[in-house]
This record gives C-alpha cells, structure tokens and sequence, in this order.
C-alpha cells in the first residue's frame, strides 16, 4: 500500500504541480495551477491529483488542497465529475464569444438587416428633452441611492408585478450579465429557449452551466419540454415573454401561468428578459403575477427609446436585486444619474409615448407586409411581434451568402440553437427596412428558394 502511494505522489502532474507552487496557501495553489492552464502545460481534459495525494505531496491540509479546488471551479477552470474526477476545463477565451459574433461587417452591405437595431428615424427626439431637464439634476456624491426615487416610482408603477427590489443597469445585456455573474455557478444547470440570444449563451458558457434547450411554439416555451428540463433541478430559466430574438413569439397569458406554476415550489428563479420592451407594442405576460419572489424582470429602454441610453430596469426577487446592487458598488456602483433623469422625463411624457407607441405599430406593419409577401412566395413565417424574424431556408449558409451577394444582410441561425450548429432559419430584422424594401427582399428569398430547389 505505501509503495503505491509513493508512486502516486511521483507522477509527472504532480511534479508539474509542485514546482509550480509558490505559496501553500489555498490562493497560491489556485495561482499556480491556473497559470499552468494559462500556459497550457495542462490542457483541457487533464485530470488532476485527489486532493489527498496532492495534500500529501505539498504537505498542507486536504482542506487548503479543497479551498483551492473552489476557486478554480469559480472561475470556470476546473470540473468535477464523480467518474473522471477532477479535470482542467482548459483557459477561458479571451476573443469574442463562441455563440456570438456580428454578422455583417458595419458599412459592407447596402441593406444590413441583420442585427437588432430600431430604426432612428422612430425614436423619440432626444433635444427637447434635453431643454427641459431641471439644472439641478447631476447628483456628485458617490453615497446618493444608484436610482433616482422618482424613477423608481415610474418604473414601479410599470412594473407588470409588484417587485421586491428595483434597480437601473446599463442596457439589457448587463443586466443578463450581472444576473449570470451573481448566481449562476460552475456547473449549475441552466434552462434557456431554443432558440435563444447568442449571448446570452457566451454568458453562461463562461461560468461553466450546463445549458438545456426548450423548444417554443406559437405561445411560447413548450410546458412538456419545460417538465421534463425542470427534473434537472436548474437554477434558472432565462425567457423572453415578449417580441423573442430571433423568433418574435409573444409569451401568452396561459402558458406564462403554466410555467409560473412548473416553477413554484422549486429553487429555480425565472429571469424575463423584456428586450424590446415598448417597442413590442404588445402587454407583457410574466409569470412574476404568480411568483413575485422567485422572477427577476428585465426591461429594456434600447429599442423604444434610444440604444445609446444604455439603460434597462432590473426589478423583482429582492435578494438577487439586492446582491447585483451591492456588487455593483465595487465597479460602478450606478447607472449616469443624468440619464436616469432623460429617462424619466421621456417617460412621462405623453408625446414622447405616443411616438413609442407610433414606432411599435410601423414595426409591426413592416412585419406584416414582409410576412405576407414571403407567403405569396410559399415561406411561412410566425406571426410574431417585434422587430426580429425568423425565416426558415432551405440551406442557411447559402442563403446568408446568397443575400449577401444581393447585397442584404441577414443573420446565420445556427449561433441562436442551443442544440445543433446546423439549422435552417435566418434571422431578419424590421428595424431598419424601409417600406420600399420590402418587396426586394420577399423576391430574393424566393429566388433563392427556388435555386434551391
């Protein structure tokens, strides 16, 4: 017995281990091997020492040994299965995200309709908000509240449930990103739609969760599909009740109760991420009316009111709020209080409104024409709201490429699945396609359907 334990304490990785240690405290252990991954000296699937070899080896406690393990699988380093062990996950990528990448290089296409974006003729003038701001409004404290009370009031008062907590963060992808950040941890089972928004799988790729797909259908995430993922025991479910990205499903009233009642009485904590907000220009259905306490609300101002705000509200169960705003004092601490104000006074602004509500319908009539159009051609296309379509295509990388050459950019669907690489959906965006286009662009799918024919 002793023979084989000394032989287990001379392996090559234990030796790599040991000379790379400076300090035998848990930190340095957690320094050393990290910069072992970093240098890839260990590469991803290497499995490590048990902690007790390892503890022997360095002669510190199988606690520090174990302390050190935690901290690793905090940052996404290092996994732990009960069959393999404990293995290198591999360096986390500095680049640009897996998932995630722009589709159409700004300026190279002559109608770029592949990201998200409102059309800037439909927004709400920022000038005459700008003239009527009070002089008064720059708060230059850094102990003031992070959110003016008055604009907590306002969000309050649109908040579709009474939330326990209400903050501010800059955008809507900040908002996904702190909640992620907060209380998803290394190898947390997460529950998200399928098809879903990119980055927000970078997000959780980055932390190490272990991701399941729900299918949707007309009325939103598929209740059986739901079932079934929820016998995982997942911390979270991320949705998007409204305008979805990229299908443009709206969440009905019956199955956000459904999923309100899977979801009751489990530890997972649903998270709506209300993207489009106004410029839906449909209610929102949350499930947060049944759950208050375990929903956490995001909406965003981007597409109603202006993308360089970079502002959306963050409301509901109060003690993930309550973390996100106290981390949130190491970095920022809060969102331009300046732009709060500009928020605020577009919000109560009933001209102001109206133009959202104006934007909202122009998006919807594009949508439907666009939409009636392809089905002239035989493509059938969801009904939807919002400005993002999802148009089913015989071969998805050709058609990008066929659009492309037509001079139209659209985005790829494969990044959007959280199953398969391969699909065959494009995602369009009404934002910015002007009447004139429309026909254009109807034509052009069928062309390329026809090729493909």
């Amino acid at each position: 017995m002793y023979k084989g334990i000394f032989v287990l304490y001379k392996t090559p990785m234990l030796d790599r281990i040991a000379a790379r240690v400076e300090e035998t405290s848990a930190d340095g252990l957690a320094r050393a091997i990290g910069s072992l991954i970093n240098e890839d000296v260990l590469a991803e699937g290497d499995r490590l020492p048990t902690v007790r070899a390892l503890a022997a080896r360095l002669e510190v406690s199988p606690n520090t040994v174990s302390e050190a393990w935690r901290i690793l699988q905090n940052h996404g380093a290092i996994r732990t299965d009960r069959r393999r062990g404990t293995t290198v996950r591999g360096r986390r990528s500095t680049g640009i995200g897996r998932h995630w990448q722009v589709p159409v290089e700004p300026g190279t296409i002559e109608l770029d309709l592949s990201a998200g974006t409102p059309d800037q003729t439909l927004l709400p003038p920022l000038g005459p908000v700008l003239q009527r701001l009070h002089a008064d409004v720059a708060v230059t404290s850094y102990v003031d509240p992070p959110l003016l009370e008055d604009l907590e009031i306002e969000l309050r008062r649109r908040w579709p449930f009474v939330p326990e907590a209400v903050t501010v963060v800059d955008g809507a992808l900040d908002a996904l990103d702190r909640v992620v950040v907060e209380y998803v941890r290394l190898g947390d089972v997460v529950v998200v739609e399928d098809p879903t928004f990119p980055p927000l799988l970078d997000m959780l790729d980055a932390v190490g969760a272990e991701v399941i797909g729900v299918p949707l259908d007309a009325e939103g995430p598929v209740v059986s599909a739901l079932e079934d993922a929820l016998r995982a025991d997942p911390v979270a479910l991320f949705t998007q009740p409204r305008a979805h990205n990229p299908t443009g499903i709206h969440t009905s009233r019956d199955r956000a109760r459904a999923i309100a009642e899977l979801v009751r009485d489990t530890r997972c904590v649903v998270v709506e991420d209300d993207h489009s907000g106004g410029a839906a220009g449909v209610a929102v259905e949350s499930v947060g009316t049944i759950i208050p306490a375990q929903t956490v609300h995001i909406h965003s101002f981007s597409k109603s009111h202006g993308p360089d705000l970079r502002i959306a509200a963050l409301g509901g169960a109060g003690e993930l709020v309550g973390n996100i705003v106290r981390r949130r004092q190491l970095g920022p601490s809060w969102t331009s209080r300046l732009i709060q104000q500009i928020l605020l006074t577009m919000l109560v602004d009933p001209a102001t409104e109206q133009l959202v509500t104006d934007a909202a319908r122009t998006y919807q009539r594009r949508r439907d024409r666009l939409r009636a159009c392809l089905a002239e051609h035989g493509i059938d296309v969801n009904p939807g709201v919002g400005l993002n379509m999802w148009i089913p295509v015989e071969d998805e990388q050709r058609a990008v490429v066929a659009l492309a050459a037509h001079s139209i950019g659209v985005s790829p669907g494969a990044p959007f699945r959280v199953g398969a690489s391969t699909g065959r959906h494009v995602r369009l965006s009404v934002g910015t396609l002007a009447e004139r286009d429309i026909a254009r662009v109807a034509d052009t799918f069928a062309s390329i359907a026809e090729a493909s024919r």
